[in-house]
C-alpha cells in the first residue's frame, strides 16, 4: 500500500501486521546491554504503546512512569496526547517508533523545543532525526548521556502518501527538529537527483540492464521503485509503476505494482531471479526504506548474490555507503559481510561500493 496513513484499519484487513513494536522491542534489547539502561528513566504510555514493552523486556517498574492510556486501536491523537504529556513532565527526549507520518505527529505537539529521535517502523522514513537500525538507537541514547553527542537541527520531510501511490513523488519540507547529531548512526534526509548529465548515465545504465535481460530470457527480473528503474522499463520497452515493483521476463511485463504475495508467486513460476534497485540518495539504503514489499522471504528466495545495485556516478559519489534494513538482522549481516557490492554505473561498468548494515 505504499504506507499507511490514515489506512491502517484497511492494512489490518488485508492481512498487516504491527511493525513497531518488534522494532521497539529489538532497540530496547539492544538498550539492555549498554549503561544508558540504567540511567533513563522513562515516561511512556500504557499497554502496547510504551509499557508493556519495558516490562516485557525486563526493564524495572521503578524505571518507567505510565502518563497516558491510549485507545485501541491506536492513533495519531493518541501519540500527539502522549508527546504533550511528556513535555509537560519534563522530558528531554522523546524516542518514537515509526516513520515519517509519525515523526510529523511528534513535531506537530512539540517542534522543536524538544530533541527527538525515531525507531525507523515505518515504509517511508526520509526525515533526518531515525537511526539506521532500531539498534543504533540505543547506541546513540548511550553516547547521548555520556555527553559524546549533541543535539542539533534535522529536516521533517512530508510525502503526499496518496500521490506516492499514484506513483508520484510529492514531497515538501514539513518542519524542522531537534535530534541527536551522529552521522554514522543517524540517517541524512533523503537527497534529490536532477542533473542532466544523471540522465545520459541512466541511458547507459538501462543499456547494460537491457542487455542482460535479453541474455537471460528465462529469469524473472523483479525491478525496484526509482527513476533510474524507470528508464530502465522505457529500454526495455515496458510500463514502470515508479514508486513500486515490477517484473519482467523474456523482456515482457509479467507483473506490476507488486505487493509480497505477487512477488513469491511469481517466484513460484520462475526458478531464476534477479533483483534490480537503487540506493536512496545519501541514506543510502537498496532495502528496508520505500520497498518493504522486498521482504526478507522475497531476497531469501532470489539470494543475495542475485541483488542488483544501479545507481547514475553522481548519486554514487553522494551515497557514502549502502545500507540495508530489510528487519531481519542474520539477513542484514549476510549483505554486510560482503563489505562491498558492485553497482552498475554506466554500460558494462560497475564500481565497488561499501555496503553496512
Amino acid at each position: 500500500m505504499k504506507g499507511t496513513d490514515g489506512r491502517a484499519t484497511e492494512a489490518i484487513a488485508k492481512g498487516a501486521k504491527p511493525v513497531s513494536p518488534e522494532r521497539a522491542r529489538e532497540m530496547l534489547r539492544a538498550l539492555k546491554l549498554l549503561k544508558a539502561a540504567a540511567e533513563i528513566r522513562w515516561v511512556t504510555c500504557k499497554g502496547p504503546m510504551g509499557s508493556d514493552l519495558l516490562a516485557a523486556e525486563g526493564f524495572p517498574p521503578s524505571s518507567y512512569e505510565v502518563v497516558t492510556e491510549p485507545r485501541v486501536p491506536t492513533s495519531a491523537e493518541d501519540t500527539k496526547a502522549a508527546c504533550r504529556e511528556f513535555e509537560q513532565r519534563g522530558a528531554e527526549l522523546i524516542v518514537f517508533c515509526g516513520g515519517d507520518g509519525t515523526c510529523r505527529d511528534v513535531i506537530d505537539v512539540v517542534d522543536a523545543r524538544l530533541p527527538i529521535l525515531g525507531i525507523p517502523a515505518g515504509v517511508k522514513m526520509h526525515s533526518g532525526v531515525f537511526g539506521i537500525h532500531p539498534a543504533t538507537v540505543a547506541t546513540i541514547l548511550d553516547g547521548w548521556l555520556q555527553g559524546y553527542l549533541r543535539v542539533g537541527d534535522a529536516e521533517v520531510l512530508d510525502v503526499d502518501e496518496e500521490a506516492y501511490r499514484r506513483g508520484e513523488w510529492v514531497v515538501r519540507l514539513y518542519g524542522t527538529a531537534k535530534t541527536l547529531v551522529e552521522p554514522a548512526l543517524v540517517q541524512t534526509g533523503k537527497m534529490l537527483f536532477a542533473e542532466v548529465s544523471d540522465d545520459a548515465m541512466k541511458d547507459e545504465i538501462a543499456d547494460h540492464v537491457k542487455e542482460l535481460v535479453v541474455s537471460e530470457p528465462d529469469t524473472l527480473f523483479l525491478l525496484g521503485p526509482g527513476s533510474t528503474l524507470e528508464q530502465i522499463a522505457k529500454r526495455l520497452g515496458v510500463e514502470k509503476t515508479v514508486l513500486g515493483v515490477d517484473a519482467v521476463a523474456g523482456g515482457k511485463l509479467v507483473g506490476e505494482d507488486l505487493d509480497e504475495a505477487g512477488i513469491l508467486r511469481l517466484l513460484d513460476k520462475f526458478p531464476k531471479a534477479k533483483l534490480i534497485v537503487s540506493p536512496i540518495g545519501a541514506q543510502g539504503f537498496v532495502l528496508g526504506r520505500g520497498n518493504l514489499q522486498l521482504s526478507p522471504a522475497v531476497v531469501r528466495r532470489i539470494s543475495v548474490p542475485s541483488v542488483i545495485v544501479v545507481a547514475t556516478p553522481a548519486k554514487l559519489n553522494a551515497t557514502p555507503v549502502l545500507r540495508v534494513d530489510t528487519g531481519e538482522p542474520p539477513l542484514d549481516r549476510e549483505f554486510a559481510k560482503r563489505e562491498y557490492l558492485f553497482v552498475v554505473i554506466g554500460y558494462r561498468t560497475s564500481k565497488l561500493h561499501p555496503i553496512q548494515a
